[in-house]
């Protein structure tokens, strides 16, 4: 099946610590897997001002979907994503998916949701 990368970009994360209500901020790479194996994923996080944190693992079925939420995420040296923090992913897969993110910011009553596709120059 054509479609698809081994290399994506997502320039802007934040994962807020603030919530309101029952839905709790969080953000979420959503994978989607159309080849006929399944991919194991490695994402990095950059940030402005300290070392990148990796190690941080997942899988993807194939011909299935996963929603990675970044805030249940622990690195192989049991690091979570840090809150309130601007850092940006870079996602590698050794299958090619597709991917986008969304955060969802529920730190006021008026709930914010944002969607993306990732970016990634196909070549990889």
């Amino acid at each position: 099946m054509k479609g698809g990368s081994l290399l994506w970009y997502i320039p802007d994360g934040f994962f807020n610590s603030k919530s309101i209500g029952e839905a709790k901020s969080h953000e979420a790479i959503c994978v989607l897997n159309p080849g006929k194996k399944d991919a194991h994923i490695n994402i990095t996080l950059y940030f402005e001002d300290r070392d990148k944190l990796e190690g941080f693992t997942a899988e993807c079925s194939s011909e299935r979907t996963n929603h990675i939420r970044m805030d249940k995420m622990i690195n192989k040296d049991g690091l979570a994503v840090p809150t309130d923090v601007p850092y940006a992913m870079v996602v590698k897969s050794d299958e090619k998916i597709i991917v986008q993110y969304s955060r969802l910011d529920s730190s006021q009553t008026a709930m914010a949701l944002m969607t993306t596709i990732a970016y990634t120059d196909f070549q990889a």
